[in-house]
């Protein structure tokens, strides 16, 4: 098991990375809440996660080791995926996945693409009495934007799944509302509005 990587920011994008260690670049999925914590920087550690199926192995990279707890957290409900789960991270800070789920708020989990109301209710179901009783405080940070927001946006968005014409118009219409918007908060409006 790969536990952490340690290394160069070879490539960077809000939902994907290579991270260079020692000359062997390994491919990494990322939310945006660890790109936000890794995009001024060169060098840094990504705590990992090698998600295994039949067809395929994905790195999955986390800033914090809390992140990467309620990533592992989520993945154990069935019929959350790894991609849903990092969704999720996407779309929501940690501590506001964690209440939402100890506070049974059903809404707020389905208000993230590709989380419906049947598994927002099963989340919570398996995931409230966990939470509750989790001795790790689930926290996350915001980072500024940079001029290219919107195409760094619209392809986050495209990492994530989403079509490139629908990606572009939820991320235009954030922006026309909110031009001073973080990058990472443009990408969670988008979210919340497809």
């Amino acid at each position: 098991m790969i536990a952490f990587l340690k290394g160069r920011f070879a490539v960077k994008t809000p939902a994907y990375v290579v991270i260079d260690v020692n000359g062997v670049g390994y491919g990494v999925q990322i939310s945006l809440t660890t790109y936000s914590a890794i995009a001024e920087k060169e060098t840094g550690l990504l705590h990992t996660y090698l998600h295994i199926t039949e067809n395929v192995q994905v790195l999955f990279g986390f800033a914090e080791e809390a992140e990467k707890e309620m990533f592992l957290q989520l993945i154990s409900v069935s019929g959350v995926g790894a991609a849903t789960a990092r969704m999720m991270l996407s779309g929501m800070k940690i501590n506001e996945i964690a209440n939402a789920i100890v506070a049974g708020n059903v809404n707020q989990l389905s208000l993230i693409k590709g989380i419906g109301k049947k598994t927002a209710e099963r989340i919570i179901v398996e995931l409230k009495d966990k939470l509750q009783k989790h001795t790790t405080s689930f926290v996350a940070d915001g980072s500024s934007v940079t001029s290219s927001a919107n195409t760094d946006a619209v392809d986050a968005l495209m990492a994530l799944g989403i079509a490139k014409n629908v990606a572009e118009q939820a991320v235009k219409k954030v922006i026309v509302s909110n031009p001073s918007l973080s990058l990472e908060n443009i990408i969670k409006l988008a979210l919340k509005n497809l």
